[in-house]
């Protein structure tokens, strides 16, 4: 099976690093290997909405993207992690999720969706944030779970930790880390 992450923190070893660090370790417990794409540390452009996918389902844009446009298309299992800001996902987390309009285009207007493969695609959502309102996590979960659905990945599950601002706090939390090994851990099935 061919599992993918996507880190969209800026911040080595912040709270979300740590929560999939976490995730990593449980599909690792039950023999799988992810490949793990630190966002922050690639060259990936902004979409620029110009209608160079429109018409084959390729972004023109030639970055680190093309790479992961390849994983993504042979992946079975796609974890996305992401801090919240400003009640969404992060800006390196939303670029990846814009490019993949080429996706999109592919999916609805040519009609041509990535398969299913053959053990199915699952996903996982991995949000942790310093505020304490419910809202950040409803709204980051809504822009995933339209990425998730434009790659072709019907089922994902979210794990979300609010109040965990300060590089670390979420070794604080009493069920995060314990919750993000598991998660991954039942990525494996």
């Amino acid at each position: 099976m061919r599992t993918i992450a996507f880190l969209g923190s800026p911040r080595k070893d912040g709270n979300t690093d740590l929560l999939l660090q976490e995730a990593v370790k449980g599909m690792e417990s039950a023999g799988l290997t992810a490949r793990v794409f630190r966002l922050n540390l690639m060259d990936i452009k902004p979409c620029q909405n110009c209608g160079g996918c429109d018409e084959n389902g390729e972004c023109i844009i030639n970055d680190d993207m093309a790479e992961i446009y390849r994983e993504i298309r042979t992946a079975d299992r796609i974890i996305l992690a992401s801090p919240i800001f400003f009640f969404t996902v992060s800006a390196q987390t939303k670029i990846l999720i814009d490019r993949c309009q080429s996706f999109w285009c592919e999916k609805y207007l040519l009609k041509k969706p990535i398969g299913g493969g053959k053990y199915g695609r699952k996903g996982l959502l991995l949000l942790a944030g310093g505020m304490k309102k419910e809202i950040g996590i409803q709204c980051a979960e809504t822009t995933a779970r339209a990425f998730f659905r434009t790659i072709s990945v019907p089922d994902h599950d979210t794990l979300g930790y609010l109040g965990v601002d300060a590089k670390g706090a979420i070794l604080e939390h009493p069920t995060a880390l314990k919750e993000a090994f598991e998660a991954g851990k039942k990525l494996a099935v």
